[in-house]
Order: C-alpha cells, then sequence, then structure tokens
C-alpha cells in the first residue's frame, strides 16, 4: 500500500492518496482542490480515483470533489447522506469497509462539525480538522469543544501509541506524540 501527500495552497489543506503497490484503484481523503498538481500525482502512479471519503463538509476539504468525480466517477463516503447535493454513502463511527482490499475504519469524532470522521487505514488515522498536531480542531462553542476533546481522547488517544496521524492542516504527528504533548488533550504544554 502507497500514501501519497499533497499540499493545496490555496487553502493550506492536506489530500491524501492511498493506493496499491501497483496500479489500480485508489482512495482520496478530503480533496480540498483538484489541481494539476494532484491530477500529476494521481496519473504518475497510474491510479484510478474510485473512493472519496470526507472527514467533514467544510470547503476547505472538498472544493475539488466535484472535478476529481468528472473525471474518474468516484464514490463518496462521508458522515453525511449528502455534501454538495453529491450523494455519500453515511458512515458512523465503528464502520468498517473494504475498499478494493483496503480496510477502512470510520472513527467519529463530533465537535469541529455534528459528524466529523476520522479515517484508520491500517496504522495511519486522517483526522480532517479534529486533531492536528499539537492542537485540535475549532469549534462554535464550549460544548463542542469538549464533545471534540472527548471524542479524541476516547477514540484516538486510545488506540496504539505507534498509530500516524495525518491531519486536514498542517504536519503529521502519531498517537503518542499528541498524548505526550498536545495541550488541549492534557499533555504537557510544548
Amino acid at each position: 500500500m502507497k500514501l501519497l501527500f499533497h499540499f493545496a495552497y490555496t487553502n493550506f489543506s492536506n489530500t491524501y492518496v492511498v493506493g496499491p503497490e501497483e496500479p489500480g484503484n485508489a482512495i482520496l481523503i478530503d480533496p480540498g482542490v483538484m489541481d494539476i498538481q494532484l491530477l500529476d500525482l494521481i496519473e504518475y502512479h497510474h491510479y484510478y480515483v474510485k473512493y472519496i471519503l470526507a472527514t467533514h463538509a467544510h470547503k476547505g476539504h472538498i472544493n475539488g470533489m466535484g472535478t476529481i468525480r468528472k473525471i474518474y466517477k468516484a464514490d463518496l463516503y462521508s458522515g453525511s447522506e449528502s455534501i454538495f447535493d453529491v450523494p455519500s454513502h453515511r458512515l458512523q463511527h465503528g464502520d468498517r469497509i473494504n475498499l478494493d482490499g483496503i480496510e477502512v475504519e470510520a472513527i467519529g469524532v463530533p465537535g469541529h462539525t455534528g459528524n466529523s470522521l476520522a479515517y484508520k487505514i491500517n496504522n495511519m488515522i486522517f483526522t480532517g480538522d479534529a486533531l492536528s498536531a499539537g492542537t485540535v480542531g475549532s469549534t462554535v462553542h464550549n460544548i463542542a469543544e469538549e464533545l471534540n476533546i472527548k471524542s479524541i481522547r476516547e477514540k484516538i488517544l486510545s488506540l496504539d501509541e505507534s498509530n500516524l496521524i495525518f491531519p486536514g492542516h498542517g504536519p503529521p504527528s502519531s498517537v503518542k506524540i499528541e498524548r505526550r504533548f498536545n495541550p488541549f488533550l492534557g499533555g504537557e504544554s510544548v
């Protein structure tokens, strides 16, 4: 399995491509933009984007979805029935799906949005805006912030510390690092 990374300068967001070692069907996670660099990355590896996983429906993470679906006819998976009138396979916490041999587990992390999801693939956790290196996602009020932090502690930080975290913004991290150093989650202040 390969993990490819794309950074969108227009909204400073991360997009990830997960695919097989050989050419084949791939998963695109949080397509914030569809630009020539992302298309080149996909095509260079001879992938066909068959699946899109959206961690949440903020434009900075799904703006490229329309163009991608015109090129690749990808199916959308998210915590919603639809995103911008695009039908979605709705996932909930604990759901497990097999996308062409790649096992994906949905992890519910409400708070940043009511139906935010993280996705676990092997030892990689794609957290969207719920959790980034050293911080947590913004929320509209204190109750949502508490819910976000509780969800992260119970559902992500409880996982093996060797799991890697790939956020919607910023650099990657790990469960071990966030447990120890994220001040929003009870870790030491850095």
